[in-house]
């Protein structure tokens, strides 16, 4: 099923930040491509990245014109250079924060690299980003990965081709659609159509950010042009975390996105609120973006340096777009020791008497400790079936319809709270040090 997570799409102001950086591109200026391997963790594109000889996990955001740091420990032991203060503002109900910026870094996926990087390092991993999605992430990281190079994105292989443009000849596809990018502060933007209303057949043009660091399928800004409002049948919910807080604002759906011939229906939509629409908004001909739970439903060839964008549809074109129907937002919570039986099979005899094999197995049941993963309440949104059932922030779960959730990871235990409506969810939680209550709530669909 496809997921309602975290929403990573990080738009920031750099205060009285302009400085030079050598490219990003291949050591061998003959090499063609450099692949790599990624892993999908709620729609978004987690790749590796070698920063100054230490391998760390980063995001691969198309939405960000900068590298960020935001999860480091001291078992990171990663040297940074050139360091100084500076502020950053982002999405959410929060303040701007106080960053470092490090320049001059080594930053490479093997044969592919830079070697005077600026790098954004936020001290206060204040929304979590690696809790939230249940693997540890170290970062951000976009356009000084993507502009030297046409990028091919296979969702389905979880595999990305880094191309030499010198060398690159697009391959004949008649399945395929080029669409023109239009770039605002190194930001990709693309020309789309949506279909608001559910009467008539009316479509609206927009323009849409391409960003692959938002696990949302649309984001839609209200008033930005006089046809885009929230329909009636919405609801208020936590859309994710950005830089400077939560960021709220209403979950609904349209009929229908159409990128050039591939028309796409009843996509989830968010409609941001006003302070998060604000700070998002800085280039005024915006009208929302186009995140992973859209893009992971194509093969995409991203071509910076030719300024445009290849969509070819693949196997999850016509998946159906789930959300979270229990007002819950769970998060990782560490680790925890667990008793489980091993039984183990000491001895086996075959016999025979009379032509009739006869088996003898010996049994020992014995134990084994094993670490497993815990899961907390990170938020509850107001009015929601998890709030009226009287689950609270830091709540930890311990069963799930009579299941331990140390049994699940994260995406498959968020899943359980997306399987349809009306779905009776019975819960065991922890509520401090050793409070122990049973709660029994409905999953409600509103949209």
């Amino acid at each position: 099923m496809i997921k309602r997570y975290l929403s990573l799409i990080l738009f920031f102001i750099l205060s009285n930040v302009v400085i030079a950086q050598d490219e990003i591109r291949f050591l061998d200026p003959e090499q063609k491509v450099q692949s790599i391997r990624f892993q999908e963790v709620n729609n978004l594109i987690v790749i590796p990245i070698d920063v100054n000889g230490k391998q760390l996990s980063f995001i691969l955001d198309t939405g960000v014109n900068k590298t960020i740091l935001f999860n480091l420990t001291p078992s990171d032991s990663l040297e940074l250079k050139d360091i100084e203060k500076i502020t950053l503002q982002g999405l959410g109900d929060g303040q701007a924060i106080e960053a470092l910026i490090s320049k001059n870094n080594n930053v490479s996926i093997q044969n592919y690299k830079g070697e005077k990087e600026d790098i954004y390092v936020i001290l206060t991993d204040k929304f979590d980003v690696s809790a939230k999605m249940g693997v540890t992430i170290h970062g951000i990281i976009g356009y000084r990965l993507l502009k030297n190079s046409i990028v091919q994105v296979n969702y389905k292989t979880k595999k990305i081709n880094f191309y030499n443009p010198k060398y690159f000849k697009y391959p004949s596809c008649r399945r395929c659609e080029v669409f023109p990018l239009q770039f605002y502060r190194n930001k990709p933007y693309i020309d789309v159509q949506i279909q608001l209303d559910t009467m008539g057949s009316e479509k609206t043009d927009v323009k849409m950010l391409i960003d692959s660091g938002g696990s949302e399928a649309i984001w839609l800004f209200e008033n930005t042009k006089e046809v885009i409002q929230t329909p009636k049948k919405s609801f208020r919910d936590l859309l994710g975390e950005g830089l400077s807080g939560s960021i709220f604002g209403n979950k609904s759906r349209i009929e229908e996105i159409a990128i050039g011939k591939f028309r796409i229906k009843k996509p989830t939509v968010s409609f941001l609120d006003s302070t998060s629409t604000f700070n998002a908004r800085q280039f005024r001909d915006r009208n929302g973006s186009i995140g992973g739970n859209i893009l992971k439903r194509f093969k995409l060839w991203i071509d910076y340096p030719n300024s445009k964008i290849t969509f070819k549809k693949n196997g999850s074109f016509s998946g159906g777009f789930e959300y979270n129907m229990s007002g819950i937002d769970v998060v990782y919570n560490g680790q925890i020791l667990v008793k489980e039986k091993a039984s183990k099979t000491v001895g086996q005899f075959n016999l025979s008497e009379d032509n009739v094999d006869i088996s003898t197995v010996s049994l020992f049941v014995n134990y084994k400790y094993m670490f497993k993963p815990s899961y907390k309440i990170n938020k509850i949104v107001p009015g929601s079936p998890a709030d009226l059932a009287g689950l609270k922030a830091d709540d930890i779960i311990l069963d799930i319809n009579n299941v331990k959730v140390h049994n699940f990871i994260l995406k498959q235990l968020i899943g359980k709270f997306q399987e349809r409506d009306g779905k009776r969810i019975r819960m065991k939680i922890q509520r401090g040090e050793d409070e122990i209550i049973k709660v029994d709530f409905r999953l409600k669909k509103r949209i």
